[in-house]
Parts: C-alpha cells; sequence; structure tokens
C-alpha cells in the first residue's frame, strides 16, 4: 500500500461524508436561518424556540434524502473491499 492509495482514500472518505452531511446540515441551516429572522423581525429571543423547528426539519430532510445516502455508503463500503486485493498486491 503506496502512499497515494492512503491519501485517494483518505479523499473519499472525507467527500463522501460531505455529501451525506450535506443535505442535513444545510436543512438546519436554513431553518436555523428562517427562525433567527423571524425571532429578530418578531423580537423574541427565546433560545429554545429554534430547536424543535430544527428537529423536525432535519428528521424530514433525513426521511426523504435517507434512501440516497444508505445507497452512497453501500456504493463506498463496495467500492473499498473491492480495493482491498489491489491495495495489498501493492497496485
Amino acid at each position: 500500500m503506496n502512499p497515494e492509495s492512503v491519501l485517494d482514500i483518505a479523499l473519499e472518505g472525507v467527500l463522501i461524508t460531505a455529501k451525506l452531511a450535506a443535505p442535513l446540515l444545510l436543512t438546519a441551516l436554513a431553518v436555523g436561518f428562517g427562525i433567527s429572522l423571524l425571532q429578530s423581525i418578531t423580537q423574541i429571543q427565546e433560545v429554545t424556540l429554534s430547536f424543535v423547528p430544527k428537529a423536525l426539519a432535519v428528521a424530514a430532510a433525513l426521511v426523504v434524502s435517507g434512501n440516497w445516502m444508505i445507497s452512497e455508503a453501500v456504493a463506498f463500503t463496495n467500492t473499498m473491499f473491492e480495493r482491498i486485493p489491489d491495495l495489498l498486491s501493492g497496485g
């Protein structure tokens, strides 16, 4: 196993992590921004007000994108398992 292979696997791991986290994080960001905007307009400064809508939105995003996330993770895992013989042979 050469350093290029290790860096390639690490890069693929970081990219798949970013792809899988993006829908949930972007949903939480958008809902948090919307709630903050609503709080600043209405001058309601309750910290716990944003938790429930964010949790519900992230749960909905997980339901919507969960199948895709699982299929991406399984495809990545299968690719890694398929690469084991090449990595062990030094190729």
